[in-house]
């Protein structure tokens, strides 16, 4: 049963506004958090909040800890006399300190916790891929493969790609007091392939030099509401429906998250045809600097009272297709929802309930706060085009984007239903469910919330 007229979702099917603002926002150029970018971002995003006839569109400004990319240098030592400077080739990861490292290159191969430990970095330069084995039950993110290589001594980290055509990954290293201990850079999948053939020899000893900056700047979140307003609404709790706007600064970021922002403006269009028929108010809000540390995201679970938040649901990679995704914490509530949508739409849903630390969720999720994240799967394994100079708008379907606006825009309101009962955790309840290799990662990179001077620490 739809909660949309036929009418809205004719105009759903019809309609350009979420590609629209979406190239919109792929032509903004560069949108790295803090810099000049991300602010005309969130400007187009406002923009679009009011044109779909949101209220209370407001920018709020904070403050965080930039970085600015410089040039970045792989060079391997003779016999091979090789050195990788091009932007096809190498780039530095958000987060990296400034500097240089020289030594032997070891590939630890997938950089699983196991073949860390079989691995003697000490003083010398680790390479891990960007890619997980089926096999090991959860994704590794790079920051754990990064600080595991800190810890082992390492003196740089490569990150290699593991998705072919000249594509070297960037992505932050999760160090939350930055920059990072060591050097690190992303390198193409093929640039990896020669560095591993050439450690399989043990010839393999390079100097890895990066130039970049790290310095305060601010970043904006960007609000509108839609609903009941506060005196009608009473004690009825929110649904935020939330995106992060910014981007790495090598690509258009059309897929991560240009789309999510765009869906988000397009949902909150969709809904306010049916405003009066709200039973809470329906806040969106794209966040800012999510890519170098979810600041946007942290920022406003720390300015507001999360007591009054029914459910997060946060959209993160939702333009490669139609085929809907949910990480749902371990909110079983909440998962269920998209489940009765989707079946109810006769369409697929990819569902799996890990608790993850990766995304603008996780500020809600740690603090017990019932929050999920959608997405869009396609074929091939880890984020594809994502983090790379390929993530551009001509990846994309605006076909995808409309089907997928609908399947959000039937979540939100199911979950916006007073009849719908979605508990709240406590603290402990999540911090005693959290895979154990996802603790190790979040203790090594000083982001473990559950200590004291940690971020919303009891």
């Amino acid at each position: 049963m739809s909660r949309l007229p036929d009418g809205v979702v004719g105009d759903a099917y019809t309609s350009r506004f979420a590609w629209e603002t979406l190239e919109a926002l792929v032509e903004v150029g560069n949108r790295m958090a803090g810099q000049e970018g991300e602010r005309d971002g969130a400007e187009v995003i406002a923009d679009a909040f009011a044109e779909a006839g949101l209220r209370e569109v407001e920018i709020d400004e904070f403050e965080i800890p930039g970085w600015w990319r410089g040039s970045s240098e792989l060079t391997l030592a003779d016999p091979h006399d090789r050195t990788y400077d091009q932007s096809h080739e190498v780039v530095a990861l958000p987060g990296t300190p400034a500097g240089d490292a020289a030594g032997e290159v070891v590939d630890v191969g997938y950089g699983t916790p196991a073949e860390f430990e079989e691995a003697d970095l000490d003083g010398k330069i680790a390479m891990a891929s960007s890619e997980t084995p089926e096999d090991h039950g959860r994704w590794i993110h790079r920051m754990e493969k990064y600080v595991a290589a800190a810890e082992a001594g390492a003196e740089g980290f490569v990150f290699r790609n593991h998705v072919e055509g000249c594509l070297p990954p960037t992505g932050e290293i999760g160090y939350h007091n930055r920059p990072g201990p060591i050097p690190a850079v992303g390198v193409s999948a093929e640039v990896g392939a020669r560095l591993a053939r050439y450690c399989a020899d043990d010839e393999a000893t390079a100097t890895l030099s990066v130039e970049c900056r790290n310095d305060e700047t601010s970043s904006r979140n960007v609000e509108a509401v839609v609903g009941p307003d506060e005196t009608e609404a009473g004690d009825v709790p929110e649904v935020l429906l939330t995106a992060h706007v910014d981007a790495h600064d090598i690509a258009e970021g059309a897929n991560d998250n240009g789309a999510g922002s765009a869906l988000v403006a397009e949902v909150g269009r969709l809904i306010a045809q049916v405003e009066e028929d709200l039973d809470a108010r329906v806040r969106l809000v794209t966040f800012g600097s999510e890519e170098i540390g979810l600041w946007g995201a942290y920022h406003w679970a720390e300015s507001n009272d999360l007591d009054s938040v029914k459910a997060v649901v946060n959209v993160d990679g939702a333009g490669n297709s139609r085929n809907l995704g949910v990480g749902a914490n371990q909110f079983d509530a909440l998962g269920e929802v998209f489940e009765e949508v989707t079946d109810e739409l006769d369409a697929p849903l990819s569902r799996h309930d890990t608790i993850s630390p990766h995304g603008d969720q996780w500020a809600f999720v740690q603090e017990g706060v019932p929050a999920v994240m959608a997405y869009t799967e396609s074929e091939g394994s880890g984020r594809g085009w994502g983090h790379t100079h390929a993530d551009t708008l001509d990846k994309l379907d605006v076909r995808d984007l409309r089907a997928t606006a609908v399947l959000l825009a039937e979540s939100v309101l199911a979950v916006a239903d007073d009849e719908r009962e979605i508990p709240q955790k406590s603290r402990e309840e999540i911090r005693d469910t959290i895979d154990e290799g996802y603790v190790e990662e979040l203790k090594r990179g000083g982001r473990w919330p559950y200590e004291e001077g940690a971020r919303n620490a009891e």
